[in-house]
């Protein structure tokens, strides 16, 4: 345990829910399991409706005099967090690895970028902009906290994605009730836990629960945001929870994220980086390379290239020395790549790489990273977004036809274009109807860029200014400097 005397006292094997300040009990609890060895982890709470509503209670009391206090002051106090999240990297990242199965050097990377997100994001100001500035008019707009906010966190990212939403939220004024995954509510369970050393109590809460505790807080009428991260399918069905009582929502949703590889492209540095972000995380990453259109010209040596990267990704416990690709974090995601790998079989598409489910002592979820040999576009692991380590190749010849196959889609969150033609990837690059376009890199991300979705991939965006934006109200101001 970490010496720093603000959190030597942080129990890593206790965990409960944050209520005004208070770790507080519930009749029942839950067990999370570790996907590598299917062993059940530590008791969690099973919130009840009455848990709902004190939280809510206690962040609208909380909001009163937080959204008072100056910029500078909550600035310093996500910076305080972040420092001392950064000292207790190693516990975080032993408990991250167990509850989600991702390797250690990638757990321990995940709470960087998380210490990164809550400091990065200080580096913002607060919205405000001047419309019109004459002798006898001042219009200006300003940017108002919009009171309580609710973060739901997925499994994938449990640390990085709750403080994305943590640290503009309690930015801008507002406090926010934290609601993680079931699947994995350890890390944030214990990162709310030690914000209370730095923030007053109902500022930053969290409740842990069922599948029961999301539509109980996305329907409840004291709740003013939902920043909501996740599958299209829940982030619908929380847009309809907000409609009944117009709550404001940010819904960062699924990817099926194109990469087009140009033909001058050197295949030797290229194939490395496109196949470590596609498998990155299991490609369980709602950015992650989903489907790689490569120039016919160079698509043999390319797929060569490419499986033998994918083969020499060590699969295992993220525990194990040098493992790469850890387990599909749940039974219930475990299944549904199977599915995409039933399909590969059955309709007789070929198989570079991989295919197979790995069967362990541990009866963890285990499976091969697997590469398909061009299959059809209208293939389920073309047009549906497995987020699992199942990747399909394609080629193409010409700009427009590639454009309209990676544009096909319902989803649009982000994409990337491979080329030493750095004006001709350029072009590709913003013909493409994505959130985020990267250039000859994938994954790129920053507490201060804007990030979202277009299409199904999502509503309103994170990050950035207009990520702050999405946790506030606008109030415009006319000025009248004649006398009347």
């Amino acid at each position: 345990m970490a010496t720093n005397g603000i959190v030597k006292d942080l129990d890593f094997s206790s965990f409960r829910n944050v209520i005004d300040g208070k770790l507080t009990d519930t009749k029942s609890t839950r067990r999370a399991i570790n996907p590598a060895t299917n062993e059940q982890l530590w008791p969690c709470p099973v919130s009840t409706p009455q848990d709902v509503d004190a939280a809510i209670q206690a962040a609208r009391t909380a909001f009163k005099s937080w959204s008072k206090t100056p910029l500078e002051h909550r600035k310093a106090q996500l910076m305080a967090l972040s420092a001392a999240f950064t000292a207790l990297k190693s516990e975080f990242g032993e408990l991250l690895t167990k509850e989600q199965g991702k390797a250690t050097f990638f757990a321990e990377q995940e709470v960087d970028f998380g210490a990164y997100w809550l400091a990065g994001t200080c580096a913002l100001e607060m919205p405000f902009e001047v419309v019109d500035d004459t002798p006898d008019k001042l219009v200006k707009t300003r940017y108002t906290p919009l009171g309580v906010a609710v973060g739901i966190v997925p499994w994938n990212f449990p640390i990085m994605l709750l403080c994305g939403k943590i640290a503009p939220a309690v930015m801008t004024g507002n406090c926010i009730i934290v609601k993680p995954s079931p699947f994995t509510p350890y890390c944030g369970i214990k990162l709310v836990e030690l914000a209370q050393k730095f923030f007053p109590p109902g500022v930053i809460q969290v409740l842990s629960g069922d599948d029961s505790l999301g539509p109980w807080l996305t329907a409840h009428a004291g709740i003013d945001k939902i920043s909501f991260t996740g599958s299209t399918a829940t982030g619908k069905r929380v847009m309809e929870s907000a409609s009944k009582t117009l709550t404001r929502v940010t819904l960062e949703l699924g990817g099926n994220d194109p990469a087009i590889i140009c033909s001058d492209i050197d295949i030797a540095t290229v194939a490395p980086q496109i196949a470590a972000m596609a498998f990155m995380n299991s490609g369980q990453i709602c950015i992650a390379i989903k489907r790689i259109y490569v120039h016919k010209d160079i698509y043999i040596p390319f797929r060569d290239a490419f499986v033998e990267c994918v083969k020499a990704f060590k699969v295992g416990n993220g525990f194990e020395k040098d493992v790469f690709l850890g387990p599909v974090q749940n039974k219930l995601q475990y299944d549904r790549v199977k599915t995409f790998l039933d399909d590969v079989n059955s309709s007789g598409q070929k198989i570079a790489t991989g295919g197979q489910v790995i069967d362990t002592d541990t009866s963890g979820l285990f499976i091969q990273p697997t590469v398909i040999d061009n299959p059809s576009d209208d293939s389920k692991i073309v047009v549906e977004e497995p987020f699992g380590p199942v990747v399909p190749l394609l080629q193409w010849s010409e700009e427009d036809e590639v454009l309209a196959r990676a544009n096909d889609t319902d989803m649009g969150l982000g994409a990337s274009v491979w080329s030493k033609d750095i004006d001709r990837a350029l072009r590709i690059g913003e013909s493409l109807e994505v959130g985020s376009v990267w250039i000859n890199e994938h994954l790129g991300i920053k507490p201060t860029a804007t990030f979202g979705g277009q299409k199904q991939s999502g509503i309103g965006r994170e990050w950035g200014l207009d990520g702050l934006r999405g946790y506030c109200n606008t109030q415009t101001v006319f000025l009248n400097h004649r006398r009347s």
